[in-house]
This record gives C-alpha cells, structure tokens and sequence, in this order.
C-alpha cells in the first residue's frame, strides 16, 4: 500500500468525525438483518462496526447483550458482570443501552465510577481477581472497538477466564443476537435508562485503585520510582487515561502525562499510512507526534484506546518494532523473575518474528506457537504453563512476580511499564538491548503486505493442506516445514506458514476485507525478503 499525503501529518479539521451525526445515527438508523454487513459479527475481537454503515446501532447492542444473558443462563454463570467502555464516542451510548438490558435481566454488573473508563486488561484483572476462590464465576463486557477510527464501536465478550471468549461462546452469542434482532427485539428484556441507572444491581465501582495498587506485584515499581528515569506516557485520549495519573502518584514515578482528557475525534493523531486516523501504537505514522519527543524522554510509550496493545519510544530507536520489543522483554523477564519455575514456556503468534525462537532457544525455554488472537494464551496464562504471550501487533501479557496469572487478556499498561522497568534496572533502554540481541542472533526484517482476494480466493487460502505446496525451496534454500495448524497447539491456522532456515512467511485471509495478508521475515538482507513475498504471491497465484 502506498502512502497516503497525510501519512505522519496532524489530522487536518476537515477529516475529524462528526460525533452529534455519529450519535444519532446510532438511535435513529435501523439495521437490515438480511444484509450481512448489517448483523452482528464477531471476529478475533468481538463485534465492531459503525452507526453510519448501521453496523453498530442501539438494535446491536440491545440484541447482543440479551444474548450475553441468555448465554450466562445458559452456561450457569451468575456471579459479577464487569463492564467496561473505552473513549470513542459510540462506547457512551453502547454502555448505556447495554445497562438497560443488564439490569431487566436481573445481572449484577460494575460499572466505573461516573461512568469513567475502563481498559480491556482491567476488566480481565477484576474478574481473575474476584474469581479467585469465588462460588460464583464472574465475567465482563468490554465496550471498544480497540484502536480503529473515531466512528466504529465495538463490544467484546470476556468469560469466567478473563480472556477473549472462544469461538465457541462467540457463535453462540452471534447467532442468538441475530435471531433476536430478525425478531424484532421481542425477547429482549428493557428497562428506561433512568429505571436501569437507580436498579440496585447496576452498582458504581472503583477499579481503578485495585488495579493501579496490584501493579507492584507484577512490575518492579520501587526500581522505577528509585531511578528518577524521566517517563513520558501518552494516554492517547484513551480508556486508561486516569490510570496513568494515579500510578504516577500511587508509585511516586518521574513522569508527565498527556494527551489525558476526553476528545472523541482524536483530534491530536496523526495519521495512519492510509490517512485514517488510527489510535494504533505500533504504527510509526499514527504515533509521529510521540516519536518527535523522543530526545525529551528516558523512556516514552502509548497505548491503543482501549490500552491493551503498547507502542514503545526510545532514544536509541524512537519506535520500536512490536516484534523487536517482544523479544527484548522475553529475554529480560526469564532473566529477572527468580520466583518463576525453569519449565515456564513461551506464547507466540506464529506470525511473531523468530527471533523470538532464537532468543528462546538460548534461554532453555519452550516456545508454544498458536494461530493469531490472544485467545489461545488463555489456558497456557491461567494454568501457569507459559510466563509470556505475545503477539506480532503489540499485544502481550506475563505472569506475576510470583509466577501467577495476572490477566489473560492482552495488557498495553504492564507492557508499557516494563520498558520503564527494564531501563532502570540495567541502565539501557529496550532498543539498545535488541541491538544486542541482533549482535547475537541476526538482525530479521520483518513486513506484511496485503494483496487483493475475493470471498472465495480467501476460502480457498482458508482451506489449505500443506500438499498444496508443491515447491520445495523458498528463497534458495529447502523448505523446512509446511504448517497450516499451529505447532503449539494444533489448531488451525485459517491458512497456511512455509518455512525455510533463514526466513518465513505465512498466509491469512482477512475476513473482513478483500484482501490476503502475506508476513514474512528473512535473517539475511531486504532482497532476501523481497524474493520471499514474491516467491510467497507466485505460490498463491497457483492456488487460483
């Protein structure tokens, strides 16, 4: 994809969503439940969409979170439902049409105080902690469409284990939504939103301090407070903005933080490499205006909108490669966690880069590789099989100081807080210590790009068998291994990953778009990767 002319510039006034429209629309449009791009559809994130397309209107949400009751039934949940609603400005009126179907269906449901905001990785720490020796299992909805535009909404499921529910609990979630919504909402249970508010069981809560207070278990604040390091954290106007303000204060911490007050057209982005605006951290053109302070900063660091995916800043770097970071902050926790058993294993994406491999091999560590979607690190987190799940777009998550679970939902704060962690106590910032890794290991060069596809190419790609490849060299040298179920688990990969010695690549269909995405990585050179994706398109185009 080429770059887009305000790629890395301030979004222009002209662009910036208009949030009364935005509203409205969510009341007044009326979806088409016979057109698919109209129903509810859960991807690997929940159900997203925008009231201008009449993908994400009150209809939705009274539907879906009906569906959510009926599933709780269902599965014999009964106990806390904690609820959680990021800044874009579809998630206020998402939450309130949410509460008024909670409260007539008799569901005991948190919701923050003053209806302040709430990150994903909180909702997943809250019902880990009060499930703990609990009778009667909690969950949590989490109202977000992570860090897409200022006009999508989206609204994810969270069982009893504090992860992204499973494909299982979404299907059923996702059909019953759709039949009630081609029902003409006739079972879904209503209250007014004044009766919801005053219902006993819709109780305000403080989950900000148990949250910031636990922190000290899972990072080492006392380092960070003792070294003065100068900390930059860019809230991104997003769910955690007064998070970082109380662990400032919680923790005494050297840091300024900005971009900390409520402004729903993000109007302090800059824009993404297509011209969106597009609260992603990991991008180098969305996160420009971080990067420019830099020099200014020991450390710096952002998160998505609903804080579970880091974007960190060096001054040895400026923006660090999601994929780099992940390798720095395996290496230094399996290095500085004493308390962790030496069986401990590793979760990664199979799109993650390998020199996550590399560094694992060196540390005597198993490295556990599963399809895309923080999903499938849930058991692996909870049961205490791996210390670390990571993925390739800046989502991650570890285990306590004491080696048990802390979430199991992607956690953008614990990350972002690591990399203050890991500067004040080796005195050298994460990009210096992946320079060190490439001195040791190679220096990979990791893209994706995206290449065009109908609905039933994708089908196809989705589909693969390794005996479909029938090329046997990838880049000059022997292909080693032909996948299309993870190694880790065994699960499909809803694709397919070739791999040589020195470079890899792996195919998914979007499901969304018309697009394939082709990631590869190559440990010698730009040419070296440039012969893969090339040699990866020629395969596909015999798949055709």
């Amino acid at each position: 994809m080429s770059l887009h002319s305000n790629a890395g510039k301030l979004a222009p006034k002209s662009m910036l969503a208009n949030i009364p429209e935005l509203i409205s629309d969510y009341y007044i449009y009326t979806p088409d439940t016979q057109n698919n791009a109209q129903r509810i559809s859960f991807g690997t994130s929940g159900h997203r969409g925008s009231s201008l397309l009449k993908s994400f209107n009150e209809l939705h949400i009274l539907a879906v979170t009906q569906a959510v009751c009926d599933y709780r039934k269902e599965a014999g949940i009964d106990g806390i439902l904690f609820m959680g609603m990021d800044t874009h400005a579809l998630s206020y009126p998402a939450q309130l049409s949410a509460l008024q179907v909670l409260a007539a269906n008799d569901v005991t449901v948190y919701i923050a105080k003053e209806f302040g905001y709430t990150p994903t990785p909180v909702i997943s720490h809250a019902i880990l902690t009060h499930n703990t020796g609990a009778h009667a299992q909690c969950d949590g909805i989490v109202i977000t469409p992570s860090h897409n535009p200022p006009t999508d909404g989206g609204f994810k499921y969270n069982p009893p284990h504090g992860g992204p529910a499973d494909t299982d609990v979404t299907d059923w979630i996702e059909a019953r939504a759709n039949t009630l919504m081609e029902n003409g909402l006739n079972d879904v249970k209503k209250l007014g939103v004044d009766e919801a508010l005053k219902a006993e069981n819709v109780i305000e809560y403080d989950y900000v301090t148990p949250y910031v207070n636990d922190l000290e278990n899972v990072i080492d604040m006392d380092a960070i407070a003792k070294s003065g390091i100068l900390i930059g954290a860019d809230a991104m106007g997003g769910s955690g903005m007064a998070y970082y303000s109380a662990i400032k204060k919680r923790y005494g911490l050297n840091m300024e933080v900005f971009n900390d007050t409520l402004d729903s057209t993000f109007s302090f982005m800059h824009c993404d490499k297509d011209g969106k605006i597009r609260m992603d951290c990991s991008s180098p053109y969305a996160m420009a205006g971080l990067v420019a302070l830099k020099e200014k900063y020991d450390i710096a660091f952002g998160n998505d909108t609903d804080f579970d995916r880091h974007g960190i800043v060096t001054k040895s770097v400026g923006l660090m490669n999601p994929n780099h970071y992940l390798s720095v902050a395996i290496n230094y926790l399996a290095q500085n966690r004493p308390q962790w058993k030496s069986e401990l294993g590793i979760g990664k994406t199979l799109v993650s880069s390998s020199m996550i491999d590399r560094v694992a091999d060196a540390l005597g560590k198993k490295v556990i590789e599963v399809p895309v979607g923080f999903k499938w690190f849930v058991d692996g987190l909870s049961e205490g099989k791996i210390f670390f799940g990571g993925e390739e777009s800046a989502g991650a998550s570890f285990l306590r100081k004491n080696g048990t679970v802390w979430s199991t939902d992607k956690d953008g704060m614990i990350m972002t807080l690591l990399s203050a962690e890991i500067l004040a106590t080796t005195g050298r910032d994460p990009g210096e210590h992946y320079q060190e890794l490439t001195e040791k290991f190679g220096a990979p060069i990791y893209a994706r790009i995206d290449a065009p596809a109908d609905a039933e190419q994708r089908n196809i790609l989705k589909k693969l068998s390794p005996q479909d490849v029938k090329e046997e060299i990838l880049a000059g040298e022997p292909i080693e291994a032909i996948l299309t179920n993870a190694p880790g688990n065994g699960a499909a990969i809803g694709g397919l990953k070739v791999v040589a010695k020195n470079g890899w690549f792996a195919l998914r269909p979007s499901g969304t778009e018309a697009i394939y995405k082709i990631y590869a990585e190559s440990f010698i050179d730009e040419a070296h990767l440039k012969q893969i994706q090339e040699e990866a398109q020629a395969m596909v185009s015999k798949l055709f």
